[in-house]
């Protein structure tokens, strides 16, 4: 199975990269920098340096061809201002979805944010960021052509993961460790039957196989 992760350079994407690539997966990861690119190696997934505020859908498309799945891992990150939120956070996923559309990647899996809502109100950056976040799952969810799942992951922490979720289309609030977002996005993009499900995301009873399974019907 081939993966195809934007912002592949983002802590949770390394992550996703390792255990994809440690399954036997093929896995690319898109980078703005070229020299980021030794880290994907290291994690096992091919690098791809393109800029995603910058590139047109051709350009992104031409990458995704002949993928299985494609992730959207990327984000302005915590010390961007609100334009960049709008460009990365919102116009980099719906450049990605189009894309992933033009290429024929019917698997699309979203990294977004609990809370976020295109009706968010607010103009502090982090109101601008789940007001982004928001826009984007609402066009990806519009798009007929993929099989998306979205993921929206509580309090984001370094912990060393431990393998047990709650994910459920309404979690409450609470942390989570990076290394069980990453763990859970990888049966994501393995269980095609989650499509058409917004799911939040925190630590919990269930291990990560079994939430996924649940969640997707079985």
């Amino acid at each position: 199975m081939r993966t195809v992760i934007a912002g592949g350079h983002g802590q949770i994407a390394l992550r996703l990269e390792r255990l994809l690539a440690a399954r036997g997966d093929d896995v690319a990861g898109i980078i703005r920098k070229a020299e980021q690119a030794d880290d994907l190696r290291e994690a096992g997934a091919e690098p791809v340096v393109l800029d995603l505020e910058s590139a047109s859908v051709d350009e992104v498309a031409e990458r995704l061809r002949g993928a299985d799945a494609a992730v959207f891992a990327a984000g302005a990150g915590p010390g961007s201002g609100a334009t960049r939120k709008d460009t990365v956070d919102k116009a980099a996923a719906v450049l990605f979805a189009d894309a992933a559309v033009k290429a024929g990647v019917r698997r699309f899996v979203i990294v977004s944010s609990m809370g976020a809502d295109p009706r968010h109100q607010g103009d502090e950056i982090f109101d601008v960021y789940l007001r982004a976040k928001g826009e984007a799952d609402a066009y990806v969810r519009g798009l007929d052509a993929l099989d998306w799942t979205i993921l929206r992951p509580g309090q984001l922490t370094d912990d060393a993961g431990t393998g047990l979720v709650r994910l459920e289309a309404h979690t409450g609030r609470g942390p989570i460790p990076r290394d069980d977002v990453a763990a859970v996005l990888a049966e994501l993009v393995d269980t095609p039957a989650t499509a058409g499900l917004t799911l939040e995301l925190i630590s919990g009873p269930a291990p990560v196989s079994v939430a996924v399974k649940s969640v997707a019907g079985n």
